[in-house]
């Protein structure tokens, strides 16, 4: 029997965000099992914390999408690092530090405004390409691309690929072409795309996005905080803001009525660039999960 939590990450209320599911303990469970209990819940990932007790200063944790296992993703950090303060720990802590497959990531509480911060690996730049190797894969046209700016891959613990876009409306008619974005993701590292523009549906907030991972099992994703830390690094490389330094609210998950809002910020100091990703964790459920 394991004890879990359930979470909604980058959420402004109960039921918004994204829904996320952590099991305690779990030491003892084969790869097998992780994945099937993942399967189980179909949530967009699933984590399991290794052992509530602390190791070298980091908790070990494994995180399983639907389909398979992978290195690192952003709100399972935020959502993790949640229940650890608030179901394991004893008493209050600034920091903790998630041990993942990708690397460790530290996750900062504040509970002035109550935002939790995870500070991203260093980001890795790769491949540039042509609109015309994401037109077909999104359903959108040329003049949708904002071609100011490149589309790339690029990583900060999971690669995705960068796609900007003018306008709400081009964003809003996005729709996944599953065969050309299979054929596209077989020649490229990241396996996914995210798209944002300028317009946003409240006025508030700076960027909206949009984040699509069939590969992992997620069709769209309601809130991606891997893939915003991925578009955190590329702003401030390419100066989106007209700036070398970022602090914005980023919309995410309205065309599936999850909303989401998530907090970005970043700098580039002569190349080198600095990036976190923030947002707010509310409980919905606990419970005992029987194996």
């Amino acid at each position: 029997m394991l004890n879990y939590s359930i979470v909604d990450v980058f959420s402004e209320g109960k039921y918004t965000g994204n829904p996320l599911a952590v099991f305690r303990n779990a030491g003892n469970l084969s790869d097998a099992e992780m994945q099937q209990i993942a399967k189980e819940i179909n949530y967009s990932e699933t984590t399991f914390i290794v052992s509530e007790s602390i190791t070298n200063n980091y908790y070990d944790v494994r995180i399983f999408t639907p389909k398979e296992e992978i290195p690192f993703a952003g709100h399972p950090a935020l959502g993790t690092a949640y229940v650890i303060q608030s179901e394991i720990l004893t008493e209050s802590v600034e920091k903790v530090i998630l041990n993942f497959k990708g690397g460790q990531i530290p996750v900062t509480f504040n509970p002035q405004e109550g935002v939790l911060w995870m500070t991203h690996n260093e980001p890795i730049f790769g491949r540039i390409l042509d609109a015309h190797h994401v037109l077909d894969v999104l359903n959108v046209a040329k003049e949708d691309i904002d071609s100011r700016f490149p589309i790339q891959e690029v990583s900060t613990g999971l690669p995705d690929i960068i796609v900007p876009l003018k306008s709400l409306e081009a964003v809003r008619k996005v729709k996944l072409n599953s065969a050309k974005y299979f054929d596209l993701i077989n020649q490229t590292e990241a396996k996914a795309i995210m798209v944002f523009a300028p317009e946003t549906y409240h006025s508030v907030n700076d960027l909206n996005v949009r984040d699509f991972a069939e590969y992992y099992g997620i069709p769209e994703d309601p809130a991606t905080g891997s893939s915003n830390g991925c578009l955190a690094a590329y702003l401030v490389k390419y100066r989106y803001f007209d700036n070398n330094k970022i602090n914005i609210r980023v919309e995410q998950g309205y065309e599936m009525e999850r909303p989401s809002l998530l907090f970005l910020r970043a700098s580039d100091d002569h190349g080198i660039i600095n990036v976190c990703v923030g947002g707010r964790v509310v409980k919905v459920a606990q419970g005992e999960w029987f194996v």
